[in-house]
């Protein structure tokens, strides 16, 4: 993204200067700041357009624990071992835990963001849809260059001013991240992941993270279960949720890490979960429940563990994963690309299926369908 012309925008920047300057932001770092800055529309586009559609936690766990995220993040796992096993030590949190809020992040590193974060967030304080937010981050932001932590050059990140390898905001920054190595800076923006890793553990933990606690645990229910025994605001004791029927999908009873909710994502007919303390502590990175079980079953799947047990439902179309799929792999082989066969019905997918019904003289709709998919044969 480039910075454009805007003098609304200058004049926004002009008045803001008192502002910092009374928050103690020094005169040197604002020029030196502002010098590159400028307003970038396609950060106040993206804020405009965030549709916070909500995806089925099978699309969701396909897409942010796929086998290529798993494999990738067990080579991570592996490779950071040591300096997570020294994060782990010191603050509780399970390397596995750590590594992969890494890898939802940040893909393991690979994707942290390029936008200046000045640029970003001060485009969005001076938009005002949230400016006041935006300001905050804007301020804390310029503190973090003041405290030499980074350049105003390596202060990038994402169009929403979240940076570095786990993708902490700057006030989140200031709190929580941490100089693991005692080198005078609290680096999450370098090559080397060692303080956005150590930073995100020390976050977790001040959160309330219990040491030796899971997250939660896939289980199974008994046929007739209730299903409005289940949400977060129904915690039981695992006494409770055994004299109801509820089992480990390992077998044997359930072990007792105090009160448990029970997660049902797709009702009593999909898969099936006992979340602990520590899910709602993951849920301080991100308040979706989604997420929560993303970063719980992507840590399981890279210490090792096996998919989950449960079946999801059919969708809205009534296709299973394994039916989306096919589809993909069918489009693709006609010549509609549909950019990979992960089950996930997405842009590209919907692009390839209009493709095809409009070559074939179909109704153009873009949504997979049983018919579709036996008409692809």
């Amino acid at each position: 993204m480039q910075p454009q012309p805007n003098a609304a925008y200058d004049a926004w920047v002009a008045a803001f200067r008192s502002r910092a300057s009374a928050q103690g932001i020094s005169s040197p770092i604002l020029s030196d700041a502002f010098r590159k800055a400028g307003y970038l529309p396609g950060v106040v586009e993206r804020d405009r357009n965030q549709t916070e559609f909500s995806r089925s936690l099978e699309d969701y766990l396909a897409i942010v624990a796929s086998p290529d995220k798993v494999a990738t993040g067990r080579s991570a796992l592996s490779q950071q071992s040591g300096v997570l096993g020294e994060i782990e030590a010191r603050y509780g949190v399970p390397a596995r835990v750590t590594a992969s809020v890494w890898g939802m992040e940040s893909n393991y590193g690979t994707r942290r963001g390029d936008i200046p974060v000045i640029s970003a967030t001060s485009t969005l304080a001076y938009d005002g849809r949230r400016g006041e937010f935006f300001e905050k981050q804007l301020i804390a932001a310029l503190k973090i260059l003041q405290n030499g932590d980074v350049t105003s050059s390596g202060l990038v990140g994402s169009w929403a001013g979240a940076m570095g390898h786990t993708q902490f905001i700057p006030t989140t920054y200031q709190a929580y991240a941490v100089d693991f190595r005692g080198d005078g800076r609290r680096d999450i923006w370098s090559d080397d992941p060692t303080d956005g890793l150590a930073s995100t553990a020390a976050y977790l933990s001040a959160s309330g993270w219990r040491r030796g606690v899971p997250w939660g645990q896939e289980v199974r229910l008994p046929a007739g279960f209730e299903g409005s025994l289940a949400g977060r605001a129904r915690k039981r004791s695992v006494g409770e949720w055994t004299a109801l029927g509820v089992r480990s999908v390992a077998g044997g009873s359930l072990p007792d890490h105090g009160p448990a909710a029970l997660l049902l994502p797709s009702g009593v007919v999909g898969p099936a979960f006992l979340v602990y303390r520590n899910f709602d502590v993951i849920l301080r990175y991100n308040n979706s429940e989604n997420y929560g079980i993303g970063v719980g079953y992507l840590s399981d799947r890279i210490a090792g563990a096996a998919p989950l047990v449960g079946r999801f439902p059919p969708d809205r179309f009534g296709l299973t994963m394994d039916d989306r799929q096919r589809l993909q792999q069918r489009l693709t082989s006609r010549g509609f690309d549909t950019g990979g066969s992960d089950g996930v019905i997405g842009p590209k997918s919907e692009d390839a299926i209009r493709a095809y019904q409009t070559r074939f003289g179909l109704a153009v709709t873009g949504q997979p369908s049983r018919e579709l998919l036996m008409q692809l044969g």
